[in-house]
């Protein structure tokens, strides 16, 4: 019965393994989305700002 324990102890550490992993990437991939969001959003802000000629955040500076 020990040798069946162990496999399906082993099974179960290689499926949470996997599920780690995925999660891992998913946070990765979604770090990174984040990031390209906030530059565009920047980008964004600016072309308003430059437009409007108006400072939009309040930064004290258009463009």
């Amino acid at each position: 019965m020990g040798i069946f324990w162990d496999l399906l102890q082993q099974d179960e550490i290689e499926k949470q393994q996997e599920q780690t992993n995925s999660v891992e990437e998913r946070v990765k991939r979604l770090e990174e989305e984040l990031t390209n969001t906030k530059v565009l959003l920047k980008k964004t802000l600016i072309a308003l700002e430059t437009h409007l000629v108006k400072d939009i955040d309040g930064d004290g500076k258009m463009g």
